[in-house]
Parts: structure tokens; sequence; C-alpha cells
């Protein structure tokens, strides 16, 4: 990340201190990142397995040919006929499968059967009794403030006939002061099996509990004045409990393209009864076939947010930019994205990271075309 403030009327001396920590803060992730990239890079790589299918034709030597003896009665005018001529040929196909990651959801490309589609994104559901775990990093570098760091635990079961149930536990590092800052219970529903239904719809609800203090305004970021960012830490807000919605929708283009969209309200429950509302969505294409080990694509995001304050006079933020997904092995994967703000109100950039593991899961018997078998 790449980024650049100065004053050019000189009128704020302390801006360009604060700018240089925030840079500082902001390479010190990167740092961290690339270093976390490089080991793994570095480190023994599991091989995925590939979808193999074997033909086996068997064909049996053909019998000789036997000829009857003639009778010693057979005449010229009837002669013994030959016996038969027997061949015999068979073919035998065996078609051997093996998952590049676990079984399909209800016929869904393994991607989308991850529960994760990207980092900003959601898409349908797991199989059943299948386990995603992920570890999430965000971090922010805001405007007129010091970097948000959170990082987030995550753990989701699939269940049968399309359901899903997740946990999420949250800890954000800002200014120096580290917390506990929320814990999530969520669950999403499927409302049929893979491309019955167009954009394979999928409904999410999550409720969040605060647990932690609001350690910075989430209204139009303003310029602060010397102290007063320690003291609206000092004023220890709770962060009040808030219930989001989700709107789930994913489709596969051409057998490459992968895309997925979000549209998602959120209200909070006390506090200052913030809402936000807007949408996301990622397309993303494998660049190493047949495994898909490398994805490149795109993401974006765009948040209103409003409070008792300023309901006639939302926020609008707005960021965008490219997205990678590489999996080590069959069941691991990275994702990355470096994303930058677009609007005023938007954070400078956001840095998300994920690391997930899928493991289990049980084949459905609704399962139209085995995953495993795409891009062979």
């Amino acid at each position: 990340m790449f980024l650049s403030s100065f004053d050019p009327q000189g009128k704020n001396p302390g801006m360009s201190t604060k700018i240089k920590r925030e840079h500082g803060l902001l390479r010190g992730i990167f740092v961290c990142l690339a270093t976390i990239l490089a080991a793994i890079i570095c480190s023994p790589i599991g091989q995925a397995q590939d979808a193999v299918a074997l033909n086996q034709t068997n064909a049996a030597a053909p019998t000789p040919a036997t000829t009857s003896a003639k009778p010693s009665s057979a005449t010229d005018d009837q002669p013994a006929e030959p016996g038969p001529t027997e061949s015999s040929s068979a073919t035998e196909t065996t078609l051997v499968i093996r998952g590049e990651e676990v079984p399909s959801a209800y016929g869904a490309p393994p991607a989308l059967s991850r529960s994760r589609f990207s980092n900003l994104v959601n898409a349908y559901v797991l199989p059943p009794w299948a386990v995603f775990a992920a570890a999430i990093y965000q971090g922010d570098a805001l405007r007129f403030n010091r970097p948000d760091h959170m990082c987030t635990a995550e753990i989701e079961l699939g269940l049968p006939y399309r359901f899903g149930v997740a946990i999420e536990n949250s800890i954000e590092t800002f200014r120096g002061r580290t917390q506990e800052r929320s814990f999530s219970l969520e669950g999403r529903y499927a409302f049929a099996d893979w491309d019955k239904i167009p954009l394979n719809p999928t409904i999410f609800m999550e409720y969040r509990f605060g647990i932690g203090d609001i350690l910075h305004d989430e209204g139009p970021p303003e310029p602060l004045a010397k102290g007063e960012a320690e003291e609206f830490l000092n004023a220890h807000e709770p962060l009040p409990g808030a219930l989001e919605v989700r709107l789930l929708l994913a489709e596969e283009f051409f057998g490459s393209l992968e895309w997925a969209l979000n549209g998602f309200f959120e209200a909070e429950t006390g506090g200052d009864r913030g809402r936000e509302w807007g949408f996301a969505q990622s397309a993303m294409v494998p660049v190493l076939l047949p495994k898909e080990r490398l994805k490149i694509g795109a993401e974006m995001q765009l948040t209103g947010f409003s409070d008792k304050g300023i309901r006639h006079d939302p926020s609008y933020r707005f960021i965008i930019g490219p997205t990678v997904a590489w999996k080590p092995t069959a069941n691991t994967r990275l994702d990355l994205s470096p994303l930058f703000g677009a609007t005023h109100d938007a954070p400078r950039a956001s840095v998300f990271a994920v690391f997930s593991w899928v493991f289990g899961g049980a084949e459905t018997n609704e399962a139209e075309a085995p995953a495993s078998t795409r891009n062979r």
C-alpha cells in the first residue's frame, strides 16, 4: 500500500508526523504479511488430488473357431455345418474421482462450497457436516486517525437441508489499546440445490453481541483536535449489539468465471442506533488449472451509514481493489485483498487477509455433477 498525504499550505505541521506514524504502521503490517506469505511459499506444499478418469478396455482373446467333424453318413448335398465360431469382447470403464477439496454442496462448484467466497463476500452453504475454520485480519488506514486493526476467528458448520450455523469472535487494536470487540452467532439457509434457482439465493442472519468499547467514531471522518481521540477512548462508550440480514447471490459463468454478491442491512439494538446498508461483490477466475490453486479477481463494497444524529445526511464509503486466492493444499486457502477508498468518507485503504481450512463433510444425494470433475 502506497499512500501519500501532505498539507500544501503548511497549515498543519502536526499532520506530517501523524501520517508518518500511520505509514510506519502500515508498512509494518505489510512486512508481517509478506513474511507469513514467504514462509508458506517456502514450506513444503501439500499436493492436491486431481480428478482422474481411468478407462480400462479388456478384450478377451477370441476363442479359436471349431468345426464339427463331418459324420460318416453325411452326403454331398447335405454337408455337415461347421460349429459356431465364438468370439467375445468385454469392455469395462472405471471412473475414479479424487476430490480436490470437500464434497460439493448440493452440486455447487468447489469454490462456492466453502462458505466464504472471498474476503468481503459469503456465498451459498457448506456441505452437510463440513467445517469451515478461518482466521481473518482487517486493517483500515483511517482518515484523520491512526490505523485500526481487527482479528476475527470464525467457525462454521454445514447442516443437512441446506442449513448452516457459525460463530465469530473479534479482537480489535486501536491507538495501543487491544480489546475483545464482539461475539457473533450466524445462520444461513439456501433456498434450493445449486442451479435450481437463478443466482442461487441464500439468506444469512447474524446477531452480534457487543463486548468492548467504541474506539473511534463510525460516522463521517473529521479532523481531530489535540487530545480529542484520547478523550473519546476514555469515555468508554460500550459497543451495542446489532442484527444483520444479508441476501447472498452466487453463480458460475462459462465454467470458469465465479461471481458472488451480498446485499446487507445492519441495525444496532442500542447506543446511537447506527444503521449500515449496502452491497459487496467479487468476481474471480482461476489461472492455474486443473487444481485451481491460484485465482485472481476484483472486489468492491459500498456501505451507507447513519445514526440517530445524521439520519438526514448518511455517510457513504466505497472501497475497491484486486483480490487473490491461493490454495497451498487441497483444503486450505489464503485470500489477500488490498482495497482502496474511493469516497471521502471511506478509509484511505483497507487490507484483508483470510486463512481458511475446510474439512469433513459428506456428499449430498442431491448433488448433480461432482465438483471434483471440473477442469479435467
